[in-house]
């Protein structure tokens, strides 16, 4: 688990730089899907990581919104707030975690119950989803998208026994 998180961790630096490549109005241009633009879709996976796991922590939400966050350096710097207590959490990930329960109470007051490790794992598939809309909207501007290839990152160590 600890190693996805660190896969998606890196994926996101690596479309962060590709992003200086591009102008704010091509950031902020709306698309098809998603949620709208390329900038916003940044801050989107960056704002769902850390609501889930501060709500996991039984720490409040985090409500804000993408209009005080509209620059690629205003997004990079919000995510770096946020990565050491992520990291945190993540890093301290063990197996009693797993099964503990979530109580999600959706808008319409219905509660839902989840595991700890359904939602940490939503939240690693989510920023994947989302980097997927990433490389097809890289294309659509005529770029070369971000390698989602996990292989060959150096991320799990062997020995050549």
């Amino acid at each position: 688990m600890q190693t996805f998180f660190q896969y998606n961790w890196m994926v996101r630096e690596e479309w962060y730089r590709w992003c200086e490549g591009l102008s704010e109005e091509e950031l902020l241009q709306t698309r098809t899907g998603g949620v709208g633009c390329i900038l916003h879709t940044l801050f989107h996976i960056v704002d769902v990581e850390w609501s889930w796991i501060r709500l996991l922590q039984g720490k409040p939400d985090f409500v804000g919104s993408f209009d005080d966050y509209k620059s690629l350096n205003q997004v990079r710097k919000l995510d770096s707030e946020f990565r050491s207590e992520v990291e945190n959490f993540v890093n301290n990930w063990d197996d009693s975690m797993e099964n503990r329960l979530f109580y999600d109470t959706l808008p319409n007051g219905r509660i839902v119950t989840d595991t700890w490790g359904e939602v940490i794992r939503h939240v690693i598939a989510h920023e994947i989803h989302h980097i997927g809309q990433l490389s097809i909207w890289a294309r659509e501007v005529g770029k070369k998208p971000i390698s989602a290839n996990f292989i060959g990152r150096g991320l799990i160590s062997h020995s050549n026994k």
